[in-house]
């Protein structure tokens, strides 16, 4: 991986730090994680006929089913895991469909 330097309000700083200890994940997991995140919902907008067991309620359900129980850390990193591999498929399939429009 690349190390890149953001620069982040005060306000999203604090919400990060919040969800590293919920999550038990480091700061830069995180990030990497609310971009993924982000990169799938606008995915279900953009490409309403792309299909994913990772949609958005899933992504709800875990982070609700997370945050009122106890948890392994395994299984967050399971969740990390499924995230982005569907964000690089996602990805793969908006690349693809770019392609096509290039074409025609």
């Amino acid at each position: 991986m690349k190390s890149y330097q953001v620069l982040l309000p005060q306000w999203l700083e604090k919400h990060i730090r919040k969800r590293t200890g919920l999550l038990d994940l480091s700061f830069s997991e995180v990030i990497r994680l609310q971009i993924c995140i982000s990169i799938l919902a606008f995915q279900n907008i953009r490409f309403p006929e792309y299909k994913t067991d990772v949609g958005l309620k899933y992504i709800s359900n875990s982070f609700k089913k997370i945050a009122e129980s106890e948890f392994e850390r395994d299984e967050i990193l399971h969740f990390c895991s499924e995230i982005y591999f569907e964000t690089r498929k996602a990805l793969e399939y908006r690349d693809k469909k770019g392609k096509e429009v290039k074409k025609k």
